[in-house]
């Protein structure tokens, strides 16, 4: 989704929501965010499982040192410890070692996920250990840019909803949904344009 896509999907959200509309107006529009498809994103959304976004980066950049290139052999080349020793736990290692051995082993296709409806593509993702229904949908949503996806599991969007509706207390992922039903079909700006307002909005 490019800027004016991304704001085309805005505005009609706030022609429906009064509260995004007012949103918009403190914090703006959000900036893209695209990743590449194939296995150096899904290696890096293992990464920021359960992490900041700042801690995720280091790592991140560490193993773009360490690897000459990111790709499944290269992952499984490397000696044992190699990840540990760049922050990596021994859990987000087994589903490192694990993505690369599906791919060699034909038992996963990146590049073809892209053919594929969301459904279908959530569950070839959440199929591999490691991989949940928030990694595939953050796949979903930066690398194939699908435009109606929203990660319900996702804490600072249940907190920037919070904040957005003046809730007394975090909504739950099942709430969160219902709340943001009518953003539909641009549900995936509307994520954006949440964890935008997260990050920016006065508390």
């Amino acid at each position: 989704m490019n800027d004016a896509l991304i704001k085309q999907a805005l505005d009609e959200i706030a022609s429906k929501d009064k509260d995004v509309a007012a949103g918009l107006k403190l914090v703006g529009y959000p900036p893209p965010r695209i990743r590449p498809v194939g296995f150096e994103t899904l290696f890096s959304i293992i990464i920021s499982q359960q992490l900041s976004t700042h801690a995720a980066a280091a790592i991140m950049g560490r193993a773009k040192i360490l690897l000459p290139a990111i790709n499944p052999q290269t992952v499984l080349d490397l000696p044992d410890g190699a990840l540990r020793e760049i922050g990596l736990s021994h859990r987000k290692v087994e589903y490192a070692t694990g993505l690369s051995q599906a791919i060699i082993n034909g038992e996963f296709n990146p590049e073809a996920l892209d053919q594929l409806d969301d459904k279908a593509v959530k569950e070839a993702i959440v199929a591999l250990k490691g991989f949940g229904p928030w990694s595939a949908e953050i796949y979903l949503m930066f690398s194939l840019q699908r435009q109606d996806i929203f990660p319900s599991g996702d804490l600072a969007l249940l907190v920037a909803l919070q904040k957005l509706k003046g809730l007394d207390e975090k909504p739950t992922p099942q709430k969160a949904q219902e709340l943001i039903e009518h953003w539909s079909p641009w549900r995936t700006a509307g994520s954006l344009f949440l964890w935008n307002y997260y990050h920016g909005a006065p508390t």
